[in-house]
């Protein structure tokens, strides 16, 4: 008996006083908090509905049509789809937002990992890396109007380089492309670098002691250590800062526009630069709505074939 008892928890609650009801009570209420658990996740989920879902559905439905803000929609199937495959200015910002993504991708990760990796194990490192990491408390207007000045023709670029005598004092920096494409990324790579080297030290941190120093007694050291061990080591989280990356420099949009607008011409329009001129500069909402769909959608599929991609390395590296 003693033996039964101390082996099945549930006899020895239903041999005690009070037991047995107990375990009814517990039985009745279970539905309850079954019930009052969707109640708990329902206004958020209402919230994203309302503010996510509805719009992009109505975006879907108005890219069918033709609007101009004024009376009413015109249903006309695919007609912006094809106009859209026909514009001249499709491929220039389709290049554009290409360049945006390497070079997002090759500046501010590659250098945010670099100065994790050096200010790391220095002593007092969070003071190197709080001049880094405070341009991104900027907003990417005050960010765009502070390169804007600096690299303006005659502006503060163009006085130092002719100062200290190198070459393009007299450079008009985003007049021209891709120069003035260039030009701006490096602007976003000042903003995003310190956030990205944060989150790189906060990866270094998670990353078990116990390999390193194996690999340390191994004879292992400075580029080899660091290809060999803490790079695999870091994948997890560099995945995460890439895909970020990737899906902000699909839709950079606030830079571009305080800074040239997209111009000069056309030059430098992205994807949501050329969404937001043809919505609210054109008055061409369902054209516009097209053209937010296109980069959804590209949006989506680069973002999927990525992290496909990296999953499938991962599952291979775990096989």
């Amino acid at each position: 008996m003693w033996s039964q008892t101390l082996t099945n928890p549930g006899r020895r609650l239903q041999q005690a006083p009070g037991g047995a009801a107990r375990q009814r009570r517990r039985r009745r209420a279970a539905p309850l908090v079954g019930r009052f658990r969707y109640g708990y996740v329902s206004p958020a989920v209402l919230l994203v509905a309302v503010l996510l879902y509805l719009p992009f559905l109505w975006t879907v439905y108005q890219s069918f049509t033709s609007y101009s803000g004024l009376g009413p929609m015109t249903w006309t199937g695919l007609a912006n789809y094809r106009t859209l495959l026909h514009d001249p200015y499709l491929l220039s910002a389709i290049r554009n937002t290409l360049l945006w993504v390497a070079g997002t991708l090759v500046l501010p990760v590659a250098l945010g990992l670099l100065v994790a990796v050096l200010s790391y194990n220095l002593p007092h490192g969070g003071w190197y890396r709080l001049p880094f990491l405070l341009p991104y408390a900027m907003s990417g207007t005050g960010v765009a109007v502070a390169w804007g000045i600096i690299l303006e023709h005659g502006g503060i670029a163009n006085n130092l380089l002719s100062a200290i005598g190198l070459p393009g004092g007299g450079e008009s920096f985003l007049l021209y492309a891709p120069q003035n494409s260039i030009a701006m990324i490096i602007a976003s790579t000042w903003q995003q670098l310190g956030v990205n080297a944060l989150l790189f030290v906060v990866g270094l941190q998670s990353i078990p002691r116990e390999p390193i120093e194996a690999a340390r007694l191994d004879g292992a050291s400075g580029w080899t250590l660091f290809r060999r061990i803490i790079w695999p080591l870091l994948a997890p989280l560099t995945t995460v800062v890439v895909g970020l990356a990737l899906v902000a420099s699909l839709k950079t949009f606030d830079i571009v526009w305080v800074m040239t607008q997209g111009g000069p011409g056309r030059s430098s329009e992205t994807l949501a630069i050329t969404m937001y001129k043809d919505t609210f500069v054109a008055d061409q909402y369902g054209y516009g709505s097209a053209v937010a769909i296109f980069l959804t959608v590209v949006t989506g599929i680069v973002s999927w074939l990525y992290l496909r991609r990296q999953l499938s390395s991962r599952r291979a590296i775990g096989a």
